[in-house]
């Protein structure tokens, strides 16, 4: 599934590579806000793995017009993360960036919204996310969209997971699609 509507303005698609600069454009900006901010941050954005992504069509953008206003990635499975929870019902949301230029717009909504009718699409009970355990705010903002948390988790040093997402207390996030 490559391309879908969240409504008549904006657009769900795949990222390509011609994307790449304005992602790690997103991705700087992203990290100088939570930094400025006082939120734990990635140290660095992996750049291989965010290729593979796009490669693979793992990763999609929210556009208007000629506008990439968030970025996101999927996986259909997390072992890594999720461990004897990934019981392929489920598809995991990563590195959900928003620009700068477009905050406000309610861009998480829209990301919920494309993931949910994938979820339905591929047959999985569950949208399943991970924030740092110790980001309350954040949590909090995930479960009044319903997520629930179900516990928090120490990632490995595995060569599997991306640069940024090795050796993080994370918080498990789970929202079951109706």
């Amino acid at each position: 599934m490559n391309t879908s509507k969240t409504n008549t303005e904006f657009q769900v698609c795949n990222t390509d590579l011609s994307d790449l600069k304005t992602i790690l454009w997103l991705f700087d900006e992203a990290i100088k806000l939570q930094s400025k901010n006082g939120y734990k941050v990635w140290g660095r954005i992996d750049e291989v793995a965010l290729q593979k992504d796009i490669t693979n069509n793992l990763q999609f953008k929210i556009v208007k017009g000629d506008n990439i206003l968030c970025v996101f990635s999927i996986q259909h499975n997390d072992p890594f993360i999720w461990q004897d929870k990934d019981q392929n019902n489920a598809i995991y949301l990563h590195r959900i960036v928003t620009n700068p230029n477009f905050k406000g717009q309610r861009l998480f909504e829209k990301v919920l919204i494309w993931a949910t009718q994938f979820a339905r699409q591929n047959n999985r009970e569950h949208l399943r996310m991970d924030t740092w355990a110790d980001n309350h705010q954040l949590i909090a903002y995930y479960k009044s969209y319903g997520f629930r948390f179900v516990e928090n988790y120490i990632t490995t040093d595995t060569e599997e997971l991306p640069l940024q997402n090795r050796n993080l207390n994370v918080a498990l996030l789970e929202l079951t699609v109706d």
